[in-house]
């Protein structure tokens, strides 16, 4: 039986630009068209895709649905609801000297063929929603999912060309070699999340057409605990944030910052919420997700002796279980706090106080979020002006994601550029300047 032979790189993207030179994807009719069409293949597929997350990181279908399918289908749903105001241009005032009959604007013109490159830890999602908001502003788009999650990236290659206009959305599968051949072609525009090493080839491979580009990375997202807070409940909160996904979330708290005193009892208060989400053994619990392949796990076991272990530990390699870990007395040098954990490791580490904290945080590289808890109005005020990241979390990690009006990116090492919401309209347009003077 023969098979048809997948088409090349080239070929897709010079196919994705003929459609876009038609103008096909530029009325708003075509636009929402899409995206319906996105919303109900989530919704008619969404036990499928669980499935797939679930094979390829243990993924229960509670965490599958809420951090990835419902997630996407709320960013749709916005997306739908506030497109046209969004679009609508911008009039600007003219000076004098134009005269009265002159007017200016702005508009929001799509770029042409974007490329968006997905990671593996939250597959779906991070492959679609940029994908929304590049179909919305009115582009043609090149889906890579990530070779990592191959069930889902199965599913996905699948799925979006059965729902999807497969003359302006193509999906192309596969791992270095294939997004290599992809990054050799000219985009308008390309949306990468991942890692910085990636980000660094992503960036130089665009600058030999000068295509810009949107980086979302990590890095080491703190969690300053102030000795004022009621700990029973930043313990719940910290666990709920750091073991969602079992650690494998770009901005999940990566470590806590505390003075010694309040370090010490914050610890009894993190193994009780650890028990109190997933139990004695969380290797038995339908909540708690496995690591997404042997290399990282070897890596993460690899952390396990950079301090003393308060909690957890435990791990299998034939399961790819690693147990919601705390450890304390964190050298700031050692292993763990060298680079993004990316796994189910929570390191606590001791400084004096918030002026401590604050030299730690900026001495560092710019974090993705960084995460406070404290009653202190001066506390967060001083952290809000003394300190950079993409978002910063007072009292409740990762939340600042669900909130649509709020762009999501880094800064510095954790990346470039925002999306959600209309905030993926100006990433994925130019906002294009008009001027009209009548002739007579």
């Amino acid at each position: 039986m023969n098979h048809p032979t997948p088409e090349q790189p080239a070929d897709v993207v010079a196919r994705l630009r003929a459609t876009f030179r038609t103008g096909r994807t530029k009325p708003v009719e075509w636009r929402t068209t899409q995206l319906r069409r996105l919303r109900e293949m989530l919704t008619d597929n969404g036990a499928d895709l669980a499935a797939a997350l679930h094979a390829d990181l243990g993924k229960s279908s509670a965490e599958a649905f809420r951090t990835e399918i419902d997630f996407t289908v709320r960013e749709i749903d916005h997306t739908l609801d506030h497109l046209a105001d969004w679009l609508r241009p911008e009039s600007a005032p003219v000076p004098a000297h134009l005269g009265e009959d002159a007017r200016a604007w702005t508009q929001y013109d799509p770029l042409g063929v974007v490329l968006v490159i997905a990671p593996w830890n939250y597959p779906a999602q991070l492959l679609l929603a940029p994908v929304v908001g590049a179909l919305a502003a009115g582009n043609a788009v090149v889906a890579k999912p990530s070779e990592l999650a191959p069930a889902t990236s199965a599913a996905l290659a699948r799925l979006l060309p059965a729902y999807l206009d497969t003359d302006a959305v193509a999906v192309v599968e596969g791992g270095v070699p294939e997004t290599t051949a992809l990054l050799a072609e000219r985009f308008d525009h390309i949306f990468y999340t991942g890692n910085g090493t990636v980000g660094r080839i992503v960036m130089r491979a665009a600058a030999e057409h000068l295509t810009p580009v949107a980086l979302e990375l990590g890095g080491k997202s703190p969690a300053f605990v102030d000795r004022d807070t009621d700990l029973d409940v930043v313990a719940d909160r910290l666990v709920r944030g750091k073991f969602l996904n079992a650690g494998q979330t770009c901005v999940a708290p990566d470590y806590v910052l505390t003075d010694p005193a309040t370090a010490a009892a914050l610890e009894p208060a993190l193994v009780r919420a650890v028990e109190t989400l997933f139990g004695t053994d969380p290797s038995q619990s339908g909540e708690y997700g496995r690591i997404v392949n042997e290399r990282h796990f070897d890596r993460l076991t690899g952390l396990l002796d950079s301090g003393r272990t308060v909690v957890g530990g435990d791990s299998d390699r034939t399961t790819k279980y690693l147990a919601p870990t705390v450890l304390a007395d964190v050298a700031p040098d050692s292993p763990v706090m060298r680079e993004e954990i990316f796994g189910p490791i929570l390191p606590i580490v001791t400084v004096p106080g918030l002026d401590g904290a604050i030299d730690f945080i900026t001495g560092r590289d710019k974090p993705l979020a960084l995460y406070v808890f404290t009653e202190s109005d001066d506390t967060r005020a001083r952290i809000a002006a003394e300190t950079s990241s993409g978002a910063l979390g007072h009292g409740l990690p990762l939340a600042h994601l669900t909130v649509s009006d709020l762009p999501f990116g880094g800064v510095g090492e954790s990346g470039m550029g925002s999306y959600h919401g209309r905030y993926s309209i100006e990433t994925f347009s130019h906002r294009k300047a008009v001027l009209e003077k009548p002739l007579s």
